[in-house]
């Protein structure tokens, strides 16, 4: 591999879901690399093997190809430095850490269950997950270890960080931050298993893969000077640094898939594309520095800049999810959009209504006016039945009409069909327009109380003419006769 080759990598943990803020993740650390004419790596984190969920892997497989991410090297597509599996490097790792204890920059630590309780006890806040080890084991002398060691005591190795001083780090988004070294947790680096832990596991993969640009959320900003360490401590080029802010579902809550917001799978199951979720995530932390608000992968790879990458957090908008979902809907072919449609369909018509129904049509009518996919069968259910709906839906300020007109409108249109031979919409707009104008009246005084009885809704995909197609000619006039009678019964009440 070049020296100057930009090199990324993706490294989930397979704990489940795809969550959008690991999407996002996986997405930025593609665009740096491909924007740069780099190598996207994917490497699976599984060290933790109390976390694993089973068929997590192939979630992690699966979303990263529908969403065009396409990988470089990794477990399924091998490369020149796998594997690509953390638990199939274990051998790497214990050696490398007793490098570091011969450099003077771990040691092993001998420390039980129990007196590791003893210290969370007595710590000042014992209620605290995470407390700082006391550095009990740091200065053992050699005899004292090898010692412990020839007896078969369990232990685990510790990086040794300096308690004086401070260290600094660049990111590029944050800048420089320095940490007084007194703040610095001696982390565990080997456990008692044999096996690494995350942090030191991430920094000797990302050095034996040669990773240039790391990308991670910024959570992990108070990492980075023990990882620095290492680096240091080894002798190693320390990766550029980008940390990214949170997404937030609100202006005081993290996304969290904990707290029930929505993976990527879940966003799908919504009536979302895949596309437009690529496209908005794209957008929660970046800004191109232009209005453009839609772009396809390709764009994205061609005008991303992680220097544009936002400090302070993302809200997930939801509304502007659904307008850009919209947006892409209406870019689909009729046939892509149909097809999608399908599904929805299915759930609502049986399939002799689905028979008698023109879906193509209906098909054409929805997709300007969807914006998710999940709101067809809600937007499409009066074709199957007509609503109980009140009358008041006939009066229209703009239209100028009110029951009383829509049932002189609805008495002399209902004949008119009844004689229509040809029930197509050219021929039912073309006999409506001579009764308009028998009539001598404006178009919506006709045209408003035909769709209102043949829709039962206050708003519908497709007018008057549209519906009366797709209904067929029985349906339509069943449905006019069932106006008229609503507006006797209750105008005569």
């Amino acid at each position: 591999m070049s020296a100057k080759e930009v090199r990324t990598r993706f490294a989930p943990s397979p704990t489940g879901y795809m969550h959008v803020g690991n999407l996002r993740t996986a997405l930025y650390t593609y665009l740096i690399a491909k924007h740069a004419d780099g190598k996207f790596i994917l490497r699976i984190e599984d060290t933790d093997q109390e976390r694993y969920v089973e068929g997590a892997v192939d979630v992690i497989f699966k979303t990263l190809k529908m969403t065009g991410l396409v990988h470089d090297e990794g477990p399924d597509v091998g490369g020149p430095v796998g594997p690509y599996v953390q638990s199939e490097r274990r051998g790497f790792y214990l050696e490398y850490a007793k490098e570091l204890v011969e450099k003077g920059e771990a040691y092993y630590c001998f420390c039980d269950k129990e007196r590791l309780d003893s210290i969370k006890d007595t710590s000042e806040d014992p209620s605290q997950k995470i407390f700082k080890y006391d550095g009990h084991c740091r200065n053992l002398s050699k005899e004292e270890v090898e010692k412990k060691l020839a007896s078969g005591i369990s232990y685990v190795i510790r990086q040794k960080n300096p308690t004086e001083g401070v260290t600094t780090f660049i990111d590029e988004i944050y800048g420089e931050i320095s940490v007084d070294n007194s703040e610095l947790e001696d982390m565990i680096l080997i456990k008692s298993d044999g096996l690494p832990t995350y942090n030191f596991a991430n920094v000797v993969d990302d050095h034996m893969m040669g990773i240039t640009h790391v990308v991670r959320g910024n959570e992990y900003l108070s990492s980075a000077p023990k990882y620095n360490r290492l680096y240091n401590a080894f002798g190693w080029d320390v990766p550029t640094y980008i940390h990214c802010p949170p997404i937030m579902k609100d202006a005081h809550n993290k996304l969290s898939k904990r707290n029930g917001d929505a993976s990527f799978e879940d966003l799908l199951a919504k009536g979302y594309l895949k596309e437009a979720v690529v496209n908005f995530i794209a957008l929660l932390g970046w800004n191109p520095g232009t209005d453009q608000e839609i772009f396809t992968l390709e764009e994205l790879v061609q005008q991303f800049d992680y220097k544009n990458i936002h400090k302070a957090p993302s809200i997930f908008d939801t509304v502007k999810l659904k307008w850009m979902n919209g947006e892409y809907i209406k870019k689909l072919s009729l046939d892509e959009f149909h097809s999608m449609a399908m599904p929805y369909y299915e759930d609502v018509f049986s399939k002799e209504e689905a028979e008698k129904l023109n879906l193509p049509k209906i098909s054409e009518l929805l997709q300007t006016r969807v914006e998710v996919l999940t709101e067809i069968p809600e937007k499409v259910a009066f074709f199957k039945e007509l609503p109980n709906y009140e009358i008041d839906l006939y009066t229209h300020k703009k239209m100028k009409t009110n029951p009383e007109n829509s049932l002189v409108t609805l008495e002399e249109v209902l004949p008119v069909l009844e004689n229509l031979g040809d029930w197509a919409f050219q021929s039912i707009h073309d006999t409506v327009f001579e009764l308009i104008a028998q009539m001598e009246v404006k178009n919506g005084i006709v045209l408003w109380p035909i769709r209102t009885a043949l829709s039962g809704l206050a708003s519908s995909p497709g007018g008057a003419f549209e519906l009366a197609e797709i209904l067929g000619k029985e349906e339509s006039l069943r449905r006019i006769r069932v106006g008229i009678e609503k507006l006797k019964s209750q105008l005569e009440g």
